[in-house]
């Protein structure tokens, strides 16, 4: 190893070891998480459990932002870890007239080692030169970064000046977005990023909105709009600008005819190539977004597992975030994409575990989701990466097992289970994988919550809100999502909301199991949803990475032969429509207690397309790589 990685690493375990010195406040919530000699672990009886510190080569900050410094051919990408090699393939991008802008790459590449590499526009000039560069001293560049495992990593893309001395310069950059998010009939709000602190505007005709103060992360409130209108807009910054295009939402209580796209589960696949592009199938990603939006699909609910995640180091998540964003981008510039938190957006603290078991030695690894909840946790980390609406549901603090009415113990509810319409549809979005601790066997040990579970607070608000639309005269259809199916088909029999038929599966709080098991907490769902409403529609889950729709009745055998609790009567059958086949590895169809109520299952990637008219719901669903047909089926 290098002297400058030895130096590297030594100053990370310093740096790791000194935050663990500062004592960062365990959550009440948690049970045998604690400091020793100034180390954070887990104790498990007379054993103590270190917490693990990462240090990933590829991180957010490396990689999506180098350093970057003109040279006498072209430009210098420094990613500051000597760890990185590989190879970059580049090209220019033409912005103006083009709807759907990305690069064309050069035919070579160039290497990239011990961190840095240099992209020669000496090779892009004359014949080469499609955007004038040579003439405005301006350049937009693309850029693909291939590790030298042979993966990629990241799609780049970087705006360049000519400074006085004839070099090209890092100039303001949208490193993501712009994304259009939340559209109502009169308001939107326009997301993006950029790689240095700009007051950036958004126009639209005449009219103007702005950041107040100059920010990287941007999201502009645009208001004053007329229901089910397109309108181009421009969104500037410095001495660049990009446009494209948005429709508002029909107006409340409007019957129009109208499309959304609904999938999940878009996390890394096998195949090489875009099929991983670091934690994302970003192949089969673009062509279903492309797919949504050829097909008109006015808004897009992806929930959950958008990349492989289950990382402990937030820079690293939020690299795989921008990888996922980048893949959608061609859609999301013109519709609002939702999104909702699966399993794999698991960030954590991970605490190594090792002893011995009879005469064995084991090594193994103990999950928590990560703290302090305000600054690290999954909730967090998903929030900071996504504009969407924010509900009144705070958190499960001050529910019946809170260990503390003075401090907060649970992360935050914000942006990752809320609600909103479009025309005469209500869609409940809602996480099945909050305070997620990823060890359930050691829960009892940390505490935490299960993989499916809906807690207390979260329960109550989706009655609230299911009562809500029900009573609003212009909904007339309601949707709930959330990542883990009620009834699994394949691949996930031992957990969401079955494990197997075991209730005994539950969250720990502080130590202490709570009243309800995973299936009781599953038929408190489902009572409300078939039993205190008319106008639900469809359950939409995702985790099993295959296309299933199942319909449940009072004849389905939804328990284990040993149930001896109550059961739930159902005043209607209901459909679960099941669609986690986005890119991630596929499951097959396994034997279930309902398996002869499966009425559709399919391996392909499918994407499933609502089109609503009036009181009537047709579904289609189509394999974006192929489109062929899997199903046509009337809901309505």
């Amino acid at each position: 190893m290098k002297k400058l990685q030895i130096f590297s690493v030594l100053l990370l375990l310093l740096l790791g070891f000194n935050l663990q010195a500062q004592k960062i406040k365990v959550p009440k919530s948690y049970s045998n998480i604690k400091y020793k000699n100034g180390v954070l672990g887990v104790v498990d009886k007379k054993v103590f459990h270190p917490e693990e510190i990462s240090n990933p080569v590829y991180t957010y900050s490396k990689i999506a932002e180098p350093k970057v410094s003109g040279t006498k051919n072209g430009v210098q990408l420094d990613f500051q870890d000597e760890r990185i090699n590989g190879k970059i393939s580049y090209g220019l991008i033409k912005v103006n007239n083009v709807k759907y802008p990305g690069p064309v790459f050069f035919k070579r590449t160039v290497k990239v080692k011990n961190g840095k590499v240099e992209i020669p526009f000496t090779r892009l000039k004359g014949k080469y030169d499609f955007i004038d560069w040579e003439r405005t001293g301006k350049a937009r560049i693309g850029y693909r970064f291939i590790d030298d495992k042979g993966m990629t990593i990241y799609d780049g893309k970087l705006n360049l000046k000519k400074d006085k001395a004839g070099l090209f310069q890092e100039d303001i950059t949208l490193i993501e977005g712009p994304f259009v998010n939340q559209v109502t009939d009169e308001s939107l709000v326009v997301s993006f990023k950029t790689n240095k602190n700009v007051i950036a505007q958004v126009r639209i005709g005449d009219q103007v909105y702005s950041d107040v103060v100059p920010v990287k992360n941007h999201e502009i409130s645009i208001t004053g709009l007329k229901p089910q209108t397109t309108y181009n807009y421009t969104v500037l910054y410095d001495d660049w600008k990009e446009s494209y295009q948005f429709t508002t939402a029909p107006k409340n209580g409007c019957r129009s005819k109208f499309t959304f796209a609904y999938a999940s589960d878009s996390r890394a696949g096998q195949g090489g190539g875009e099929r991983n592009l670091y934690g994302v199938n970003a192949y089969v990603l673009k062509k279903m977004m492309m797919l949504a939006g050829y097909k008109n699909a006015s808004f897009f609910q992806f929930t959950g597992d958008l990349m492989t995640g289950y990382n402990s180091s937030n820079d690293k998540q939020n690299l795989q975030y921008l990888n996922w964003k980048h893949a959608t981008e061609n859609y999301w510039h013109y519709h609002p994409v939702y999104v909702a938190m699966g399993n794999h957006e698991s960030m954590e603290r991970i605490f190594k575990r090792t002893g011995f078991k009879g005469h064995s030695y084991y090594f193994g690894h103990l999950f928590v989701d990560k703290f302090p909840f305000e600054k690290y946790s999954a909730e967090k980390t998903f929030a900071d990466n996504f504009s969407l609406p924010v509900s009144d549901l705070k958190s499960e603090d001050g529910n019946q097992y809170d260990p503390s009415k003075k401090t907060v113990d649970f992360p935050s509810y914000k942006e990752n289970v809320y609600d909103y319409t479009y025309g005469n549809v209500a869609m409940i979005v809602m996480n099945s994988n909050y305070w997620y601790a990823s060890s359930t066997d050691d829960i009892p040990l940390t505490s935490g919550n299960v993989h499916g579970y809906i807690m207390d607070n979260q329960l109550q608000w989706l009655k609230k809100t299911m009562a809500k639309y029900e009573a609003d005269k212009d909904i007339d259809h309601i949707f709930v999502t959330f990542h883990t199916p009620a009834f699994p088909n394949a691949g996930h029999l031992d957990d969401d909301m079955w494990y197997g038929g075991n209730n005994q599966i539950r969250p720990y709080i502080d130590g202490k199991p709570v009243d309800k098991g995973i299936i009781e907490r599953r038929d408190e769902i489902l009572d409300i949803l078939v039993n205190k409403s008319d106008k639900f529609v469809a359950l939409l889950c995702g985790d099993e990475h295959n296309y299933s729709r199942l319909e449940v009745n009072n004849n389905t055998p939804i328990y284990p032969k040993d149930w001896t609790g109550k059961k739930i009567k159902f005043k209607r059958p209901f459909v679960q429509i099941t669609n986690g086949s986005a890119g991630a590895p596929y499951y097959s169809l396994e034997k279930t207690p309902w398996r002869k109520f499966v009425k559709k299952f399919s391996t392909l990637h499918a994407l499933m397309l609502f089109h609503v008219d009036g009181q009537h719901i047709k579904m289609e669903v189509i394999n974006p790589d192929t489109y062929e047909v899997i199903e046509n089926v009337r809901l309505r």
